[in-house]
């Protein structure tokens, strides 16, 4: 169900710059699940990724708990989440399940903790003003 989620996102990828299209489905703890695909900028620093698409797509419609993300990137290319992916999905669960595909086969499952594991999260800046931005 969510690889097919993020299949389906991934046929809305804008990527005429790198050519590598990227889809993403975020499941909820609720079971909704939130897509976002990547979108590329000719002033390449506003390109967007599928994850944190998915993310924010997410947050707008009043959700931050979050159980799994699946990540699809087409052709033959290992999907893993970048650094500011990785980090932004951080603020939200380092145990959420990640499920990595390929449109030629290949998955794999892991853990956000696994590719992010010292984390700058809330509670190590001491909580700020929102102690439980889960709310």
């Amino acid at each position: 169900m969510l690889i097919n989620n993020a299949k389906d996102a991934l046929t809305n990828a804008y990527a005429p710059y790198s050519g590598i299209r990227v889809g993403a489905a975020l499941l909820d703890e609720q079971g909704r699940i939130f897509k976002g695909c990547n979108i590329e900028n000719s002033s390449f620093g506003l390109t967007i990724c599928a994850e944190r698409v998915g993310v924010f797509n997410a947050i707008v419609n009043g959700s931050k708990r979050f159980k799994a993300l699946c990540v699809v990137v087409e052709g033959n290319l290992k999907p893993t989440p970048c650094g500011a992916c990785r980090q932004v999905l951080a603020e939200f669960s380092q145990e959420l399940e990640i499920i990595e595909v390929n449109t030629l086969g290949y998955e794999s499952e892991t853990t956000l903790g696994e590719l992010l594991p010292d984390a700058f999260t809330l509670e190590q800046k001491g909580g700020g003003q929102n102690k439980n931005p889960q709310k």
